[in-house]
């Protein structure tokens, strides 16, 4: 592996569709292996954009606009950030000879809830919650009849809790439908039905394809509302039995997926039981927490696996867990005050992502901790959040 000097015959360039906080950091770490990086996203001065070293302002989802760009940068990988893009351009450039992460294919299947769930259920046999897929509400309304309240409804194209709702009794059914129309990226369309799962936690297998092989992270424990994340630690307490399932599904589901680079793989566990529930081929918000807990991030790696760079052990520093800093409200002038005494703890860190502006609701920055124990480093950033004061 050979990377030159940035413009020169030998340099890298690498193409970011999506630049969030996660595209930030997969940005800051191309650079350090001197990695041109172009960032790209809806809306101007996205966190990506304000470390890259170039940066164009689109939608994702036109395949047109899509292809002018990657056709005039010509980049060595195009690397997805976020769900909503024209995966079918990305699968005709892969054809062509661009170098999509980790796949075309995988980014095709992830996009869509229903591929990821029919290659993971009816393809690879894998443990699923039960589901139904609806076109239109009066399917949607039979797939709630037959998979039973309470069940879950989510936009088959969306990310981060959007479009997501709870059907519990048969008055939620007309309030659920308009939801997930609402809510989808792709604008209004499919749905899945999915029947509640009793587990007893649910964590994220951070698995890394490489050159070398299959890594997996420890695994990754975590809380969501209304669909997003508010809290993640690491390592979450398992069974040896469990976390060897665990192993087992991220490993057949991501080596159908195929290609290099990070994956995170959400999984519900019953005591000794595995089941699957979504997959991302790229880095995962609840494995910010990695950016404390290890010498090498989730991002860290995936920026070595995408280059073809070996991974050949990965340190663990301790327990340690992560706390979203979300501000609710309207504002484009958001401040975070008391940073003094946030940061006096020990063994604790922060990131403010750098979004321009806050409508309704959106995770701005993090809040990280290392501890002697899982509920130690809880604990603390808990003890941050309280500290912490935002101003819009």
């Amino acid at each position: 592996m050979k990377i030159g000097t940035i413009n020169t015959p030998a340099g890298k360039k690498a193409l970011l569709c999506g630049s969030g906080e996660l595209g930030k950091e997969v940005t800051l770490e191309l650079q350090r292996y001197g990695v041109q990086v172009i960032a790209v996203d809806k809306y101007a001065n996205a966190p990506a954009m304000q470390v890259a070293h170039k940066s164009y302002v689109i939608s994702m989802l036109d395949g047109e606009k899509l292809r002018a760009i990657i056709t005039l940068e010509k980049p060595d990988y195009i690397i997805p950030e976020v769900e909503a893009i024209a995966t079918q351009t990305l699968v005709e450039l892969e054809k062509e000879g661009y170098n999509v992460i980790p796949t075309a294919r995988a980014t095709f299947l992830t996009m869509n809830r229903e591929g990821i769930r029919r290659l993971a259920a009816e393809e690879l046999g894998l443990k699923t919650s039960p589901y139904r897929f609806a076109s239109n509400y009066d399917e949607f309304v039979a797939a709630v009849k037959e998979i039973g309240t309470p069940c879950v409804v989510k936009p088959i194209m969306s990310s981060s809790g959007h479009g997501q709702s709870v059907v519990k009794t048969e008055a939620d059914i007309d309030n659920s439908w308009q939801i997930a129309q609402e809510g989808g990226r792709a604008g209004a369309g499919k749905v899945i039905v999915e029947g509640f799962v009793d587990f007893d936690y649910e964590i994220t297998m951070l698995t890394v394809r490489h050159i070398g092989g299959t890594s997996f992270l420890e695994p990754v424990g975590h809380w969501q509302k209304d669909g997003d994340y508010q809290e993640s630690w690491q390592p979450q307490p398992m069974s040896s039995v469990a976390i060897d399932k665990a192993h087992e599904i991220a490993e057949k589901i991501t080596t159908a997926l195929g290609g290099r680079g990070l994956f995170g793989v959400e999984l519900f566990i019953k005591g000794d039981e595995v089941i699957f529930s979504e997959v991302s081929p790229r880095p995962h918000d609840t494995g910010m927490v990695t950016m404390i807990s290890q010498d090498l991030s989730e991002f860290s790696l995936h920026v070595r696996a995408i280059l073809g760079l070996p991974i050949p052990n990965i340190a663990f520093h301790g327990p340690s867990a992560s706390k979203a800093v979300v501000v609710h409200g309207d504002s484009d002038n958001v401040a975070f005050d008391n940073l003094e005494q946030v940061l006096a703890i020990p063994d604790t860190q922060m990131r403010i992502f750098g979004k321009p502006e806050v409508h309704e609701h959106r995770r701005m920055a993090v809040l990280l901790a290392r501890g002697e124990s899982v509920d130690d480093a809880k604990e603390k950033v808990r003890k941050m959040y309280e500290m912490l004061k935002v101003e819009k």
